[in-house]
């Protein structure tokens, strides 16, 4: 029996057999267009100071706008009473704006704000925008230093011939 389409696994959607599907595909103005003007004024001061930092990637996938270096520093959910914004430390941050704080990785943490309104894109959350931004570097290469496998002198393992006659005389 021939198959005549699929459900999508991500958005649910029939996509007949044949039929070209990319749910993936979206856009920052696709992601922000139902959103309140309190929240589009937020949204752009948000964006704005990021683009300040310097060079970087922006661009939507699935239902958040990423901002990336060689790998993303921050990203905003926008929602529709707020915007969750997910800033990538290498500490967790303790302050009023953070409702939580998930550890990324072994030396990232996922520190997610809600901001409603363009007056709370300034101090301390550009801080620590700026923070993530410059820190990317440092944080990439800690992460990959800490997973190094142990040499074979100081693991013991897979010692020459040589070695072991010398040792077991």
């Amino acid at each position: 029996m021939k198959k005549r389409g699929w459900e999508c696994y991500h958005c649910k959607q029939w996509v007949e057999a044949g039929e070209a599907h990319d749910c993936w595909t979206t856009t920052e103005a696709a992601l922000t267009e139902e959103l309140s003007e309190d929240l589009k004024d937020a949204w752009e001061r948000l964006r704005e100071t990021a683009v300040e930092f310097g060079e970087q990637r922006i661009y939507a996938s699935h239902h958040s706008i990423m901002f990336s270096r060689k790998s993303c520093y921050f990203f905003v959910r926008p929602k529709a009473k707020y915007l969750e914004v997910c800033i990538m430390l290498g500490r967790a941050l303790r302050a009023p704006q953070v409702r939580s704080v998930m550890k990324g990785s072994r030396v990232k943490y996922a520190n997610i704000l809600r901001i409603t309104h363009r007056d709370e894109v300034e101090a301390p959350i550009t801080d620590w925008l700026r923070e993530a931004y410059d820190m990317h570097d440092v944080l990439a290469t800690r992460s990959r230093s800490t997973w190094r496998r142990p040499s074979r002198k100081t693991s013991g393992i897979g010692r020459s011939r040589s070695r072991r006659r010398r040792s077991s005389r």
